[in-house]
Order: structure tokens, then C-alpha cells, then sequence
């Protein structure tokens, strides 16, 4: 029995919507509800685990239990990318603030050394994976240690995607916008890729996975950071509020699809060949 979904145009619009919703609630959490970045990154943490436990504990694919992994690990990665990189300086407080609430500010470590120590983390996970023997084709992965091995990379992507936009947004200069439209034209890359035959589709699939994470985190700040510094000012309970309810209604439609039951009479009536396929 499948546990991961299958890779079509649905399934990124659905990632899209996850990491821009992880980055709305995280920041929800941690700055509008001054939890600061340590504390809220422990209880996202945490919640991260009990999800991945359902999905991991579940015989088949759920588009529910898949999704809200993919959330959670969106929401943990934006507050631990923003402990690793940020600190109490004033660019990084909003409204007067004078701390990041309680505990350790966060570690200051900026983004290009964030980023690195991200990158050789995710690199030793995939050449684990690698060493195991077992297969990136996600559509393939049905063993609790693959999936285990698959959802550490995902927790790890979804962070460095974040650094990764939030330098877009805040350090490039390109600004929400820009960092979006750079984005963008990284995955149309990805997508001409496709049809080079020299190119693994794998590698495609998860260097596409990293990037629509940053797409997420500039398309949240744009949605709920000021005017003057080039957002809508949205609010980030508003802006999480609306995006959770597309994220509910894309998983409901993607439940309703994946319990269709197929007409046997259109299985009778397909090529042959497209049934070996």
C-alpha cells in the first residue's frame, strides 16, 4: 500500500499553500503572539512529532495525515531557520518590542552560515539514505525507515527553504516580490529540465521541494509584513486563517479523489499498454 502521494501539478499547488502557511503561522506564534523563536520552535517541534507518528503509524496513504506532516514541519522550519539566523536586534523586532519573549533570542548565526550548516545536514541524510539501498522515488517509499529517512529530509528542506526566502525578502534587496519572481523563474528552469533525459527526475523533485519553500516564505511575508517595507500588511492571523481554509479544502478534495472508486468498465476500455504502464 502507497503512503506518499503522487507528484502532479495538484501536489505542488498544495506544497505551495503549506509552506506559505507555515510561514503566516509560524510567525503567528512567535512574533504576534510574542512566543519568541525558542519557545515556539520547541511546542512546533512537538507537534511535528505527533503528526509524523499518525502519518507514520497510518497502513496507507491519507491525504490529511500526509499534509498536516508537511504543515507542521513548514511551521517548525520557519521558527528554526529564524532561531539559527536572527537575534534581538532591531531589524528583526517589530512594534517597539524589546525581545523575542522568553528564553534565548536566537543564535544570530545569519544566513549564509544558517544556510551551509543546513545544506551538509541535509547532504549526510541523503547520502544515509543513499547508503541504505533504498529508493527516492517517493511513490515507492512503504518502509517505516524510508520513511523516516524521507520525512527527516523534509523537516530539514522546509528549513532551509525558509533561510533561504527569508534572505530574498529581508538581505537580497530584490524585497518580497522580487524573491518570489526569482523563485518562480527557478522552478520554470526545473520544469525545462524535465525533458533533458541526462537529468534524474529525483534530483529535480527535491531541489524543486527546497525552492517552494522560500516561494512559501516570500509569498507569507509579502501577505503580512507592512506596506513600507513592501507587503500587504494582512495580519498573520487573518492571512493564516485563510490559507489554512485552502489547505482544508485541498486535502478534503484530495481525500474525496484518492477514495474514488474506479469504473471497472473504464479499466476494460484502456489500451493495453497503458494498463502494463
Amino acid at each position: 500500500m502507497k503512503k506518499l502521494p503522487e507528484v502532479t501539478l495538484a501536489f505542488w499547488i498544495m506544497k505551495i499553500a503549506a509552506t506559505t502557511l507555515g510561514e503566516t503561522a509560524g510567525d503567528l506564534f512567535a512574533q504576534t503572539l510574542k512566543l519568541g523563536y525558542f519557545l515556539t520552535t520547541i511546542a512546533l517541534f512537538l507537534i511535528f512529532v505527533v503528526t509524523l507518528v499518525v502519518q507514520l503509524r497510518s497502513s496507507r496513504y491519507n491525504p490529511f495525515f500526509y499534509w498536516t506532516v508537511i504543515l507542521s514541519t513548514s511551521m517548525a522550519g520557519t521558527t528554526m531557520s529564524d532561531f539559527m539566523n536572527r537575534d534581538a536586534s532591531a531589524e528583526y523586532l517589530s512594534g517597539g518590542a524589546t525581545s523575542l519573549g522568553w528564553g534565548p533570542q536566537g543564535l544570530g548565526l545569519g544566513y549564509p552560515a544558517g544556510a551551509a550548516i543546513l545544506i551538509s545536514i541535509l547532504l549526510v541524510i541523503f547520502l544515509s539514505w543513499r547508503v541504505s539501498g533504498m529508493t527516492f522515488q517517493i511513490r515507492d517509499i512503504v518502509t517505516f525507515r524510508g520513511e523516516a529517512l524521507f520525512w527527516s529530509a523534509i523537516l530539514v528542506s522546509n528549513t532551509l527553504g525558509t533561510s533561504m526566502g527569508d534572505f530574498l525578502s529581508d538581505s537580497s534587496g530584490l524585497g518580497y516580490a522580487g524573491g518570489a519572481l526569482l523563485v518562480i523563474g527557478l522552478l520554470a528552469v526545473l520544469v525545462a529540465l524535465m525533458k533533458v533525459p541526462a537529468v534524474p527526475n529525483v534530483l529535480l523533485f527535491w531541489i524543486a521541494f527546497v525552492l517552494t519553500r522560500p516561494l512559501g516564505a516570500t509569498a507569507g511575508d509579502f501577505l503580512t509584513k507592512p506596506v513600507a517595507k513592501g507587503g500587504l500588511d494582512l495580519g498573520t492571523a487573518g492571512s493564516s486563517a485563510v490559507l489554512l481554509a485552502v489547505l482544508i479544502g485541498l486535502m478534503a478534495h484530495a481525500h474525496v479523489r484518492e477514495h474514488r472508486v474506479p469504473d471497472p468498465r473504464n479499466a476494460e476500455r484502456e489500451p493495453v499498454t497503458q494498463r502494463a504502464e
